[in-house]
């Protein structure tokens, strides 16, 4: 019982690592609004 978990754990361990990796994209959108530029404090 013990050797078939282990036999188990490490099939399940080999399928992991050889598995396809998926390509992660990260989509940066632009700001919903422009920050406002400050002049001075009284201008």
């Amino acid at each position: 019982m013990r050797t078939t978990a282990i036999v188990a754990l490490l099939a399940l361990s080999t399928l992991a690592a050889c598995a396809k990796k998926v390509e992660e994209t990260v989509v940066v959108s632009e700001p919903v609004s422009v920050e406002p530029t400050y002049t001075g404090k009284y201008k």
